[in-house]
């Protein structure tokens, strides 16, 4: 083990002990804060139960189908607007004011709109995950070195070759950064949408309902279990970045 996962797990257990001290002193309430033994126990019990993992299944595919959605949507307007100062300036302004509207408050837009089922969850993630990977894209294309691109013009490389040869390479490092982080804001979303709008199965359903009947520990191992789903996510979109981003820096 090296000195990375050491000190990982000294954070966790230092988090673990100081729960363990808050809930033996009752500096909070057993309520709101069940023994972390409870938790595991807890824990151990769901994982064992198929209908959490079907709960896990349905919220990963609802995240990942509105985040590819937004993907494709972004880089795609994020593309044209850093290429175009023409398009920049029709949708520059579009663009900011949507990204400042927080995304609960279009819930109710959203459920007219697709209705109740999953098609108003996905589009309301694809939508907010469409808007940061568009803004990253752009910053992207921007902060494509001038030098390579009159280069590539000096050999006669323009129009869609030049955007795809090189600007959209360049682009690239930005352009996941602004994944990673619409991946998370996915599974954010998908969340409290299945929990506010409501739904027949998923880890936010699952969440809302541990709340009303004051299920505190499934409720807790509900939350953790998203933490994971999150983290793993982040290392696996991390781990490809690495892997296909390989000129970064150089």
């Amino acid at each position: 083990m090296n000195k990375k996962w050491i000190y990982r797990c000294i954070g966790i257990s230092v988090i673990i002990a100081i729960w363990y001290i808050l809930n033996i002193t009752e500096l909070a309430s057993a309520l709101v804060l069940p023994s972390p033994t409870d938790v595991f126990m807890t824990m151990g019990i769901l994982y064992g139960d198929i209908s959490f993992w079907k709960d896990i299944l349905f919220t990963v595919m609802r995240m990942l189908a509105g985040f590819s959605i937004g993907s494709v949507i972004g880089i795609a307007i994020g593309l044209a607007m850093g290429y175009s100062e023409r398009i920049y300036d029709m949708l520059e302004f579009i663009v900011d004011f949507f990204r400042s509207i927080p995304a609960t408050a279009l819930f109710p837009l959203f459920m007219i709109a697709f209705g109740i089922e999953d098609g108003s969850k996905i589009a309301l993630s694809a939508w907010t995950c469409g808007l940061v990977i568009t803004v990253n894209t752009m910053s992207g294309v921007h902060s494509a070195k001038q030098l390579r691109i009159k280069a590539a013009r000096t050999l006669h490389i323009h129009g869609f070759d030049l955007l795809r040869k090189i600007i959209f390479p360049e682009a690239l490092p930005h352009i996941a950064a602004g994944s990673r982080i619409a991946l998370s804001l996915s599974l954010i979303v998908i969340i409290v949408t299945e929990m506010f709008i409501g739904t027949d199965i998923g880890l936010g359903k699952r969440i809302a309902e541990a709340q009303q009947i004051y299920a505190t520990q499934e409720m807790y191992v509900a939350i953790i279990t998203a933490g994971f789903i999150g983290y793993f996510v982040n290392r696996c979109a991390i781990a490809i970045e690495t892997r296909i981003i390989h000129w970064h820096g150089k």
